[in-house]
C-alpha cells in the first residue's frame, strides 16, 4: 500500500534506508564497462534492449534486478562476451525497503493468497514505471536522484511476486477504486501505458485478478481506507495497514477477521472481474 516515506505507491515500503547488493552493483559495473567498451551512451543501450535510460542507470548503479529479457537483449549488443549471462544467476536483491515494510515483503514471498484494496492509486505490484515515477514525484518530500531511482527499482523488482512459476504459485486478488483510474495520473500519456499494461498483466497471469469499485457506491466497505491481506503456505494469514509515514503489521487474529470481512463485502461490491476487464477497456478506448 502507500505511505509518503517509503515510496508513495502500493505497499512497496521504499524510501527508507536502501540495502544495495554487492552482487547487483558488481553486475552493473560489469554492465557500464561493456557499454562504454562500445561507445554507447545509457540512451543509446535503451534504445537497443527497449528500455529506458532511467533503467539502464539503475542496472548499472546496482539499484535494480536487471529482467530476463535485459540481459538477452544486452548481450549481443554489448559482444556477446557471455559475462551477463553467466553472472545474473549468481545475483542477489536486497531492495531498498522501509523499517516497517521488510517483514511484510518477506511474508509477500511465502504467500499463497495476498489481497490488496486501494483506494488512493495503483497498487505497487501493477505499476508501471512511468506511473511509479509520476506518483513517487507527486509527494513531497522530493529526494535526491539516487534515492529517488532506489524508490522506483525496489518497487519494480517486487513484480517479480506476480510470476506464475513461483513454487507454491500465489494468488493476486487486487480491488481498486475506479476514482484512481480517472485521476490521470502522470497525464494522458502514462495512464494509456497503465491501462494497457493493467489489461496485459489480467490477460497473461492466470493467478492475477482485478476488480474495480464504480464510481458511484453508495455502500463501500473500504472508507476506512487501503488494506492488504495475504496468507502463508501453512495456512496463517497476516494484515498489513498503512498511514502518512508509517506502516503496521497485523498479526492479531481478530483485526484479521475483521479486514478479512471488509474484503469479502468489498468483492461483493466490486464489479465482477470480466466488467472489470471491460470497464478498462473503455476507459483505455475513451483516452
Amino acid at each position: 500500500m502507500a505511505g509518503g516515506t517509503k515510496e508513495t505507491g502500493g505497499g512497496d515500503g521504499c524510501g527508507s534506508e536502501p540495502e544495495p547488493s554487492d552482487s547487483m552493483r558488481t553486475f552493473g559495473a560489469v554492465v557500464q564497462a561493456l557499454r562504454e567498451h562500445a561507445g554507447l551512451n545509457r540512451e543509446q543501450l535503451g534504445e537497443r534492449v527497449r528500455y529506458s535510460k532511467h533503467t539502464v542507470a539503475s542496472i548499472e548503479g546496482g539499484r535494480r534486478m536487471p529482467p530476463p529479457d535485459f540481459v538477452e537483449r544486452a548481450e549481443p549488443v554489448l559482444g556477446n562476451t557471455g559475462a551477463l549471462r553467466r553472472s545474473a544467476p549468481h545475483l542477489v536483491r536486497r531492495p531498498g525497503l522501509a523499517r516497517w515494510f521488510r517483514e511484510w515483503a518477506r511474508l509477500e514471498k511465502e504467500a499463497i493468497s495476498l489481497y490488496t484494496y486501494e483506494c488512493r492509486l495503483i497498487p505497487g505490484l501493477l505499476q508501471t514505471e512511468a506511473y511509479a515515477r509520476a506518483v513517487s514525484l507527486s509527494v513531497p518530500p522530493l529526494v535526491d536522484e539516487a534515492k529517488f531511482e532506489e524508490r522506483i527499482a525496489a518497487r519494480l523488482a517486487r513484480q517479480e511476486l506476480l510470476s506464475t512459476s513461483r513454487q507454491p504459485p500465489c494468488a493476486f486478488s487486487f480491488i481498486i477504486d475506479q476514482a484512481v483510474l480517472e485521476r490521470d495520473t502522470g497525464g494522458e500519456a502514462v495512464t494509456r501505458e497503465l491501462f494497457d499494461h493493467l489489461l496485459t498483466v489480467i490477460e497473461r497471469h492466470w493467478n492475477v485478478e482485478v476488480q474495480i469499485i464504480p464510481l458511484r457506491q453508495p455502500s463501500h466497505a473500504g472508507l476506512d481506507g487501503p488494506l492488504q491481506l495475504l496468507e502463508t503456505a501453512d495456512n496463517q494469514w497476516f494484515g498489513y495497514s498503512e498511514g502518512q509515514k508509517n506502516g503496521r503489521l497485523i498479526v492479531d487474529r481478530q483485526e484479521i477477521s475483521v479486514l478479512q470481512q471488509r474484503y469479502a463485502k468489498l468483492r461483493s461490491q466490486a464489479l465482477t472481474p470480466e466488467d472489470s476487464k471491460s470497464l478498462l477497456r473503455q476507459m483505455r478506448g475513451d483516452l
